[in-house]
């Protein structure tokens, strides 16, 4: 298991500190990702090219993580058929509760699966179960973590 079967993808470089906690996550269950940073609003195109070649990288599923408006969760399922989950990234100036009203509501027939705020090890738990469906290695693992989380 070689290929990226997560796709991570940053509005922007400042939101890089809060998702390292899901590329950590993601490592530690032994699940491949790749990453990039591209805003909805600054790189359009490139965030539509990155989303509608996602399933031809063999990606699975992907987090977007984004904060303010929070566009990036949206704009990206609307151009892949892929589950997408998005991480509100907390603000200065409504304390990301304006990220996660934003990526919350998305209208009829683009679903984003939204974790609680700066929640990016939630995110990638929730990919990693997404992805365990088809991969028995990844269920063993998240088997194996939920055990430990238990003996905390």
């Amino acid at each position: 298991m070689a290929e990226a079967l997560v796709g991570i993808i940053l509005g922007s470089a400042s939101d890089k500190p809060v998702m390292e906690a899901a590329e950590r996550e993601l490592e530690k269950l032994g699940v491949p990702f790749e990453s990039i940073v591209a805003s909805a609003h600054r790189a359009p195109d490139r965030v539509a090219a990155w989303a509608a070649g996602a399933e031809g990288r063999g990606i699975e599923v992907i987090i977007a993580a984004a904060g303010k408006a929070a566009h990036l969760p949206g704009v990206v399922a609307s151009r892949t058929v892929l589950p997408v989950i998005g991480v509100p990234i907390m603000t200065k100036d409504l304390g990301g509760l304006d990220s996660l009203l934003s990526i919350v509501q998305m209208p009829p027939g683009v679903p984003v699966a939204t974790v609680g705020i700066d929640a990016a090890r939630n995110a990638a738990i929730l990919a990693a179960q997404v992805v365990s469906t088809g991969h028995a290695e990844v269920r063993e693992a998240l088997r194996d973590a939920k055990e430990e989380m238990a003996k905390a």
